[in-house]
C-alpha cells in the first residue's frame, strides 16, 4: 500500500487494511495487463468504493501467450482477520464471445444454500468484490481495445483449510473463504462487519424456511442449552453483543420468535434497555441488582453490598443470603422480556432464558419453554 490510513477506536490509533476483494481486484487488473501486454506488472492501483485509491504490489507474477497469473498479499492493517498475510491470485484467460467470466478457483468457496448474496453453485464472491473485479478489468480491456472475452478465476491457497475456522461451514459455503468487502478497506475492529455477519447468518436461517431463531450470545450459551436441554443448536445465530440489531432484523425479515439463551451477567444489562452489551456502552449491573433488592425488602447493607460487589456471581451470593434472590432474578427476567419485545414493537414472539454456569437457570420469560422444546431442547 503507498501510503497508511487510520482509524482511531477507543482512543488507540489503528492501521486500516484493504479486503480480500480489493486483493482479488488488483490481481486481476494486473493479470490482465500482463496478457495483453506480455510484460510483467510490479504495482497496480485501485479504486476503492470508500474512495480511497491504493497502488498495491503484485507477487508471483506470470504470463504465457494465453494466459496471465498473478497474486496480492491481503494486509488486513491492525485487524484480527483470519485471512491476513494470504496471497489473493488471479487467473485471467482469453475466452469466446466479448463477456468477463467470473470464477472462483482453489481455495474460494461455493455457495450451496440460499440466502446468500451470491446464487447456489457460485463463487462465494460478494456483490462488491464482483462489480470491482469486473470493472477494473474492463477498463483493462479498453484500454488496450481488447473487444473480446475473459475468463477471470480468483483462486486463495490455504483457504479451504481455513475456511474451516470461520462461518462459511455453517452457511453452505463450502471448500474455501469467500471473497468480502464492501468498501475495499478494512476498518480495524469494525462493529459493522461484525453485524453484517450476524445478518449474513440471520438471512441463511430465513432462506432455508426458518421461521424460528434461536439465538446466542456466544458459546456458553449453546454449551449450557445442549447440557441442561440437549437442543439441538445448528441452526442457531450468535449474536455476540448486539441484541438490538439482531432484533431489528429478525423484525425485517419477519422471522415469527425469537428465543435468546444467555448469561445472566448480559441479561442483566439487557434487563436495563441496554441493546449493546459491551462494557462501553453502559453496565450497571450491581446498580440494578441492589436497587430491585431494596424493592424487594433488603436493607441499606445489603444494597450496599450489592453495588460494591466486583461480579455479579458476587452479587448474587449476596442476594441469596439476604433472602431476595429469587424476587430480584423474577424482576429482571421480566424487564428483559419487555425491553426485547419493545424493541421489536410487537412485530414477533420474543423469549429469553437467563443461566449462570454455577447456578443453572435463573430466568425464563413466559413463553421460553415452549420454544425451548421447538427447537429440539426437553430434558
Amino acid at each position: 500500500m503507498d501510503r497508511e490510513y487510520y482509524a482511531v477506536k477507543d482512543g488507540k490509533k489503528l492501521r486500516c487494511g484493504y479486503t480480500t476483494g480489493t486483493c482479488a481486484t488488483a490481481a486481476a487488473s494486473a493479470a490482465a495487463m500482463m496478457l495483453f501486454s506480455h510484460r510483467n506488472v510490479d504495482t497496480v492501483r485501485v479504486e476503492t468504493p470508500k474512495g480511497v485509491t491504493l497502488d498495491l504490489e503484485t507477487e508471483d507474477a506470470v504470463f504465457f501467450e494465453n494466459t496471465a497469473t498473478c497474486a496480492v498479499r491481503k494486509d488486513a492493517g491492525d485487524d484480527p482477520d483470519i485471512t491476513d498475510g494470504l496471497l489473493i491470485f488471479a487467473t485471467v484467460t482469453y475466452a469466446y464471445g466479448d463477456d468477463i467470466i467470473l470464477k472462483g478457483g482453489k481455495g474460494v468457496g461455493t455457495v450451496t444454500k440460499e440466502g446468500m448474496s451470491s446464487p447456489v453453485g457460485e463463487a462465494a464472491i460478494n456483490p462488491t468484490p464482483r462489480r470491482m473485479i469486473t470493472e477494473a478489468v474492463r477498463k483493462v480491456m479498453d484500454d488496450f481495445k481488447y473487444k473480446g472475452g475473459l475468463e477471470v478465476t480468483i483462486s486463495i491457497p490455504g483457504g479451504e483449510e481455513l475456511a474451516r475456522k470461520t462461518f462459511n461451514p455453517r452457511l453452505g459455503i463450502v471448500g474455501g473463504l469467500s471473497v468480502l468487502g464492501t468498501s475495499g478497506i478494512v476498518d480495524p475492529m469494525s462493529e459493522q462487519a461484525l453485524i453484517d455477519t450476524i445478518h449474513v447468518e440471520m438471512n441463511s436461517r430465513r432462506a432455508a424456511g426458518d421461521e424460528h431463531l434461536l439465538a446466542f450470545f456466544g458459546n456458553y450459551g449453546v454449551d449450557f442449552a445442549a447440557s441442561e436441554w440437549q437442543m439441538n443448536t445448528q441452526d442457531r445465530v450468535t449474536c455476540s453483543n448486539y441484541v438490538g440489531e439482531m432484533l431489528d432484523y429478525a423484525a425485517y425479515l419477519q422471522f415469527k420468535d425469537v428465543l435468546l439463551i444467555g448469561h445472566v451477567g448480559k441479561m442483566l444489562k439487557l434487563a436495563q434497555g441496554i441493546m449493546n452489551t459491551h462494557s462501553r456502552y453502559g453496565d450497571g449491573r450491581t446498580t440494578f441488582l441492589a436497587m430491585e433488592a431494596m424493592f424487594a425488602g433488603a436493607c441499606v447493607e445489603t444494597g450496599k453490598a450489592v453495588y460494591e460487589s466486583l461480579t455479579t456471581d458476587m452479587a448474587l451470593d449476596i442476594l441469596e443470603e439476604a433472602g431476595v434472590l429469587e424476587p430480584v432474578l423474577q424482576k429482571a427476567t421480566e424487564k428483559v422480556a419487555y425491553y426485547m419485545q419493545a424493541r421489536v414493537h410487537g412485530a414477533l414472539k420474543t423469549e429469553a432464558v437467563l443461566f449462570s454456569n454455577k447456578r443453572g437457570i435463573m430466568g425464563m420469560t413466559q413463553g421460553a419453554t415452549e420454544l425451548i422444546r421447538f427447537h429440539g431442547g426437553g430434558k
